[in-house]
């Protein structure tokens, strides 16, 4: 990457100096302090700490995190990778990567979706990696359809090559405005959000999975070059040749990640092989699928912030005898709007023993008792253990799910474990 002009160096010092003063004192990774500071400086940062650098931006509203970090894990075959892998995915937290690491050609930025526009137009990435669309932090997010529009406005003005999930038709959509793209048949376990078609607004017709199209004006799902065949396991690349993915992350939310990081760690010329080689190093991301052991129990975490990443979630869970602890705030990062909890189906959990917590228990123990699952409220994770443990005394195993904020504090009561 090019020298950058002394502006920009003094303003990247000065956020990094900002970052470790951060971290120091206890206050957080730094990641959002120290991009602000620097843009204090040099509005034009992120633009210049750009140029020269093969980026990826990876963005969705489910599994971005997850995705980056994949993706980071492939590129470092070639050396070290400027990425922001643990989540913070704002341009403050994107200047803070790339400040972090100047000397490194390739970078892997996670966007949060509203950003994307504008990131795309700042960075001038040689790929953008799009998952998947669905409704999240309705409170202070705009509608998912005018989501997509902007995405592919954006898109038909840059040279970007477009990865994307074939199988949502959001992201089809918005994908196909780009000029050069790669398809993936990646999976679309929620479908709730994308039974209209983006184009016209008529009813899709979807008889066979994953295959999808509009009737009245034709749009249809591209043919993909990439696929995911869960029953199997199995990755099928463009040649045809079908590779087992045996990760090391559950669930086929994650076997849809490992697809797209493949498809584009292929575009910086990594073989699929060698790349679900790196791919299965990854045990955990940010937390995310971490296990803890604590009075002998062993507590796995696991993050849903929406609808569709509750049902990825319930997927993943252990059998009927594993209790599962249920957390939901409504923080400024999780959104204030909890009206999505009516749109989860909680059915799947009636036969198994339920704990709910957080800030907006009485919310979601409404909408349990709504669908007929018992459950109990509780305010830690070691008080629901210790209950387990005076009525089973053997109880080896827990399932936590929760939402952003939720997360994080339990996390945190656990060190913050990675």
């Amino acid at each position: 990457m090019s020298e950058l002009p002394l502006r920009a160096q003094l303003a990247s010092v000065l956020g990094r100096s900002a970052a470790s003063l951060s971290r120091a004192t206890g206050r957080g990774d730094g990641s959002v302090i120290g991009g602000r500071v620097a843009l204090k400086v040099e509005p034009d940062l992120l633009a210049k700490l750009a140029q020269g650098r093969r980026l990826a931006l990876v963005s969705a509203t489910n599994g971005k995190t997850t995705t980056t970090r994949l993706i980071a894990q492939a590129l470092r075959e070639f050396g070290d990778v400027a990425t922001n892998e643990y989540g913070a995915n704002m341009p403050t937290g994107h200047i803070t990567a790339l400040s972090d690491n100047k000397s490194a050609v390739n970078g892997v930025l996670e966007v949060d979706e509203k950003y994307l526009p504008q990131v795309l137009l700042a960075t001038n990435p040689s790929f953008v990696v799009l998952m998947n669309l669905s409704r999240d932090q309705m409170d202070r997010a705009s509608e998912i359809n005018l989501l997509a529009k902007k995405w592919r406005t954006a898109l038909s003005q840059s040279n970007a090559h477009v990865i994307a999930n074939a199988d949502d038709p959001l992201v089809a959509w918005a994908g196909l405005g780009a000029p050069n793209a790669t398809w993936v048949s990646a999976g679309q376990r929620w479908k709730e959000d994308s039974w209209c078609c983006p184009e016209c607004g008529g009813h899709l017709k979807r008889e066979t999975d994953p295959y999808w199209e509009c009737p009245e004006c034709g749009l249809a799902r591209p043919r993909a070059t990439w696929a995911v065949d869960n029953a199997t396991d199995t990755l099928v690349a463009p040649d045809g040749q079908q590779l087992k993915l045996r990760m090391n992350l559950p669930g086929d939310a994650n076997r849809a990640n490992a697809a797209i990081a493949a498809a584009t760690a292929a575009g910086y010329g990594i073989h699929p092989e060698r790349t679900l080689e790196r791919l299965r190093e990854v045990t955990s991301v940010a937390g995310r699928y971490t296990s803890v052991v604590t009075m002998g129990v062993e507590v796995r975490l696991l993050l849903a912030k929406n609808p569709a990443g509750w049902l990825e979630s319930f997927a993943v869970l252990d059998p009927p005898r594993v209790p599962v602890i249920l957390a939901v705030n409504a923080q400024i990062p999780d959104g204030k709007d909890t009206s999505w909890l009516w749109d989860v189906d909680y059915t799947v959990l009636r036969d198994r023993r339920v704990f709910v917590m957080g800030e907006r228990r009485t919310d979601l123990a409404l909408r349990l008792e709504t669908d007929g699952v018992p459950f109990e409220t509780a305010d830690r994770v070691d008080e629901v253990l210790g209950r387990l443990k005076a009525d089973h005394p053997d109880i080896t195993k827990v399932d936590v799910i929760a939402n952003y904020t939720a997360f994080q504090q339990i996390r945190t009561a656990y060190g913050r474990v990675q």
